[in-house]
């Protein structure tokens, strides 16, 4: 889902620079021609806990932002996977955007976050990840007023770019920090300057401001990618140029166009100018102020970044004065890299920070000065080339893999301090803490005024809980390691324990991303994965079930990993990379042979019981191989998707039983199924939508496996399981739950009933387990009121100074199914419910009855049904102590 960039000879360590538009996301749409009619599907539901497979990081972090009023306020945004609030407590971050759901999966991606220092509870996060056609949904701004906990949205008439271009610079969002109802946004593609005076619920253009920019990276690219205006891209208040509750007076404002990137208003943003002397030929990539000593300071670059600059130059603009310093560290003809990471320390403002952001080799630089950028220091020099000295030591035992397994000569070391460090920031309550975003992850210190002192400062990793990689491929073998993942940028893990992080990505060979893997189902401790890499071979092999790897030899004309399948016995492999056709091998591919019959970019599986089996699709298409992959024939099969958007898996232990997910919203789009080896398939009704399809534990009483995907069932988009081969569904996921895009792999645990692993877009691996002990689904009832008992457990999952957020599990615990259900409660202590979700709901003074929506009225003996909700308190927070269901009482848990 990403491209990675060509680096120097280490390991192309570009983590996050690209994602790829998800395939066929589709809105809603009318049934397909020849589909059968989308008959309601009866839903049941199900409690779900969900967590990250910890993985820590794995992805480009260009922003992070503290709040300047309240200590240990902190948050990061992610080009694609949401925005995160750091928990002192755990020394941990908080995924704040996982409901934002799959027809706007492009809100993930966030280019500005702004915390507001007049009251910390708001922050404000600017949504979408492309400007071009890859994203069909228009930008946002999200506001919240309980940190992030739950949003309100406020649509945009153009787009954001999360992942372009220059999504490194900023903040593009800011508040002012006398009036916080009054706010800037710097838009791209020409689109300019917004303001809103609302706290964000609404927006308007400054259409004062004289600029809206013209730098693009690329004018050729045809895509819009490269070749889009990187526009307007910070904004910054003098908070000393106003009184609280007063607007303030004096705005600058960071313009992508090197011969005019800095503006200024200074009657409270009604009329802008020019700032008068300033240099030309960059790009500020950073605005600074430091309002106690009257300077802004600017990071500048000649390109936009996050990857690309070879020349920069650091400012200093005397406010008071309107004079301007050079105040570089290093002569322009010594850079190859350009200058952001720039931050103050607000504690000493006189201290200032900066990165060499472009500077892949050796290493990026960091620079510090403590007499406002009079003198400055490095964090590593050159001794006698080609080694260093550095003021620094590097820990990453917390997250082992950050080394890449790397063994570089001098003036390389392992680990790197970083690359596309373009997020660096000081903790404005505590100089000793400063953390800075990496394109694999976020690294910090607290003890950076060791610096000083001659002493060395420690940099470890401070991204527990940020999980942002792009997830390609999944499999749950059942034995071994109960996960193997195919990654973006970072190769893939073997995952022996997924609440600890790995020790180290796939190597032999290190792929950067690998784009499918795959396990002999009778013999786990083969298998297989592709990728892609800048040069050497594009396939592994492993015999040990992914604990050791060796390459194997590509095919002529190999360019990029496709897809590939291991024989059930492990006896050969079928491999359609990109680049050449379908090939085919005996072994671990020493040699190949091009497979016949069969399209070149066909997606391939093995049938999971006859080694000899192996499938394929292609544009329509679906193609059968009965001997190893030597020829394949078209099968007679009809009305299957048109396009490519298609994933399809054979169950395991059962000869000829496939099943097919895909499709797109202009034609067919859906579930199939078949049991004679993919000659014929039935569409299942009432799946109007699915994109994965996996196999998971069957649950108790079942005699066939359970089946997970990522679809739309009965109006709903979702993550949904079936016991029943299909026949009936749960959604095990919620709103709150929703990553996003989740089209890419899902697969169920063979040895754990209920548990199922979900790739998502920039969130990571996600993994639910279930709360039904029964260990199935159970059919429907017709009973207008529930029958039976009902326990409660309500649990307060996050709280902080007036604010909670909580999840409530009502669980059947009587012998007859509800179909409908209405549960009531008294909060003790007059805490207000602000939003609900999976549920609709009243509050009439401290009562609250909330009651089941169209997907989840059906709970069969034993499941549960879940809902959550963000609230108020004051005073006290205790839990309610009684809840009924209709004239029941529950047990309360």
């Amino acid at each position: 889902m990403r491209r990675t960039r060509n680096l120097t000879a280490v390991l192309a360590l570009a983590a996050g620079l690209l994602a790829g538009t998800p395939p066929a996301l589709a809105a809603d749409a009318p049934t397909a021609t020849g589909s059968p009619d989308t008959a309601q599907t009866a839903l049941a539901a199900d409690t779900y806990t969900w967590k990250n497979a910890r993985i820590d990081g794995g992805g480009f972090v260009p922003g992070i932002v503290f709040n300047r009023s309240e200590k240990n306020l902190a948050y990061a945004r992610t080009d694609i996977g949401g925005a995160y609030r750091w928990a002192e407590s755990t020394k941990s971050w908080t995924p704040l955007l996982d409901s934002v759901g799959w027809d706007e999966w492009g809100h993930t991606g966030v280019v500005s976050l702004a915390s507001d220092s007049v009251d910390p509870d708001k922050v404000y996060a600017a949504v979408g990840t492309y400007t071009n056609s890859w994203d069909p949904t228009d930008g946002a701004v999200l506001r919240s007023s309980d940190r992030g906990a739950s949003w309100q949205k406020a649509d945009l008439p153009f787009k954001l770019g999360g992942n372009m271009p220059g999504r490194g610079m900023g903040e593009r969002l800011a508040v002012d920090p006398n009036r916080n109802s009054v706010l800037y946004l710097g838009a791209p593609s020409g689109k300019g300057l917004w303001r809103s005076t609302d706290s964000g619920a609404s927006w308007s253009q400054v259409t004062a401001f004289p600029n809206a920019g013209n730098y693009v990276q690329d004018a050729t690219d045809t895509s819009g990618y490269a070749s889009d205006n990187q526009g307007i891209v910070w904004v910054t208040f003098d908070e000393s140029t106003g009184t609280k509750g007063s607007t303030t007076q004096t705005v600058y404002v960071g313009v992508a166009d090197k011969d005019n990137a800095v503006y200024r208003s200074t009657d409270g943003g009604t009329t802008w100018s020019r700032l008068a002397g300033q240099p030309t030929g960059h790009l500020t990539h950073k605005g600074v102020l430091d309002a106690a000593n009257g300077y802004l300071y600017l990071a500048y670059s000649d390109k936009g970044g996050p990857y690309d600059g070879g020349k920069g130059r650091l400012w200093r603009y005397a406010t008071r004065g309107g004079t301007w310093t050079d105040i570089s560290p290093v002569a322009e003809a010594d850079t190859y890299y350009g200058f952001s990471g720039l931050t103050v320390d607000r504690q000493h403002p006189g201290t200032v920070m900066a990165t060499a952001y472009s500077s892949w080799w050796p290493d990026t630089q960091i620079f510090r000065s403590t007499d406002s950028g009079g003198t400055w220091t490095k964090a590593w020099d050159y001794t006698s080339y080609p080694n260093r000295s550095n003021r620094y030591t590097m820990d990453v035992s917390s997250v082992p893999w950050l080394t890449f397994g790397a063994n570089p000569a001098p003036p390389e070391q392992t680990p790197k301090l970083g690359w596309m460090t373009e997020a660096l920031e000081i903790d404005p309550f505590d100089s000793a803490r400063m953390m800075y975003g990496t394109g694999a992850t976020i690294y910090g210190t607290e003890n950076l005024t060791d610096w000083d002192t001659g002493g060395r400062f420690t940099v470890e990793p401070m991204v527990r809980g940020l999980e942002e990689t792009a997830v390609n491929d999944l499999a749950s073998p059942p034995s071994g390691a109960p996960l193997l993942s195919a990654l973006g940028d970072i190769g893939g893990f073997r995952h022996t324990d997924l609440t600890e992080v790995p020790s180290m990505m796939y190597t032999s060979p290190n792929l950067t991303t690998t784009t499918s893997l795959d396990y002999a189902e009778t013999n786990p401790n083969t298998v297989v994965r592709v990728g892609d890499l800048d040069s050497g071979p594009h396939i592994g092999f492993s015999t040990d079930n992914g604990a050791n790897w060796f390459a194997g030899t590509d095919p002529s004309g190999v360019t990029g990993g496709g897809t590939v399948a291991a024989a059930s016995d492990g006896s050969r492999f079928v491999w359609s990379p990109s680049g050449t056709g379908v090939q085919y091998t005996t072994g671990f591919g020493t040699s190949w042979s091009a497979s016949s019959g069969i399209p070149a970019g066909a997606r391939v599986e093995s049938d999971r019981s006859d080694p000899k089996t192996f499938y394929g699709f292609k544009s329509g298409t679906f193609y059968v191989s009965s001997d190893g992959g030597a020829t394949f024939t078209a099968s007679p099969a009809s009305g299957l998707p048109s396009g490519d958007s298609v994933r399809f898996k054979a169950l395991p232990g059962t000869k000829g039983d496939v099943w097919l997910a895909g499709g797109a919203s202009d034609g067919a789009y859906g579930l199939w199924h078949s049991t004679d080896g993919g000659a014929t398939f039935t569409r299942l009704a009432g799946v109007e939508q699915a994109d994965t399809i996996g196999f998971g534990k069957a649950a108790t009483g079942a005699s066939y496996q359970t089946l997970y995907t990522s679809a739309k069932i009965g109006g709903v988009r979702g993550i949904f399981r079936s016991t029943d081969k299909g026949a009936t569904w749960t959604r095990i996921n919620d709103d709150a739950h929703q990553w996003g895009w989740t089209g890419a792999a899902i697969t169920g645990d063979p040895r754990v009933y209920g548990r199922v692993y979900v790739s998502t877009n920039g969130r990571g691996i996600v993994y639910g387990d279930t709360s039904d002990t029964s260990g199935g689904d159970g059919g429907g009832g017709t009973d207008p009121t529930p029958a039976g008992a009902c326990a409660v457990t309500y649990r307060i999952t996050n709280q902080w100074s007036g604010g909670f957020q909580a999840d409530v599990s009502l669980t059947n615990t009587g012998t007859s199914a509800w179909d409908g259900w209405t549960l009531g409660w008294t909060f003790p202590d007059g805490q207000r419910i602000t939003q609900l979700w999976n549920a609709d709901h009243t509050q009439d003074g401290t009562a609250v009855t909330a009651r089941n929506v169209s997907w989840n009225a059906t709970v069969a003996p034993g499941s549960s049904v879940g809902f959550g909700f963000t609230g108020s308190w004051t005073g006290s927070n205790t839990k309610p102590t009684s809840f009924r269901l209709d004239d029941r009482t529950c047990t309360v848990t």
